[in-house]
């Protein structure tokens, strides 16, 4: 089992106590440090910074005391905002319909970084139409995967335009 992994299953039922969804969780290490990232999120009213801030003192509290992360570390918690982060199944098969960036461990046919929309989602794959071709990839295979917001549309919800790229 990946770090990752061990840090969601430690972490997860912490955030859920506390009536947050946990959406997910990335793991990054380098030799100087490494960062956990926490994503939660919260229907209808979303997140804010105190929920974050609750959050991070009771999952480090956590961490103290089961030192899953050996060295210094940072732990950062989040809203996974519009370009939100794809984890899980379950992730997929709710956003089926959107148009998502996909960033996969080894290239197919040259290529490692794929957009689309992603059309189908079952417990094993996800496929997405790219370029007006369907794409089916495995979860084992993605690295990482984020919702690819139309920003022209999000803006004119907001009363704004977006010039031409």
């Amino acid at each position: 089992m990946s770090i990752r992994d061990e840090l969601s299953e430690l972490i997860r039922p912490v955030v859920e106590a506390l009536g947050y969804e946990f959406v997910g969780l990335e793991y990054l290490s380098n030799p100087k440090n490494r960062l956990v990232r926490i994503y939660i999120d919260r229907d209808p009213e979303g997140i804010n910074v105190d929920d974050c801030a609750d959050v991070s003192r009771e999952v480090s509290a956590l961490l103290d005391v089961e030192d899953p992360v050996s060295g210094h570390y940072s732990l950062e918690v989040s809203s996974p905002g519009v370009e939100r982060p794809l984890f899980e199944p379950a992730h997929y098969q709710r956003f089926v319909g959107e148009t998502v960036a996909l960033q996969l461990n080894a290239p197919v046919d040259n290529q490692a970084r794929f957009t689309g929309r992603l059309v189908d989602a079952d417990d094993r794959h996800a496929r997405l139409e790219v370029d007006g071709g369907m794409l089916e990839v495995a979860y084992e295979e993605i690295r990482r995967a984020h919702i690819k917001p139309d920003l022209a549309t999000l803006m004119a919800g907001h009363g704004k335009t977006v010039p031409n790229e």
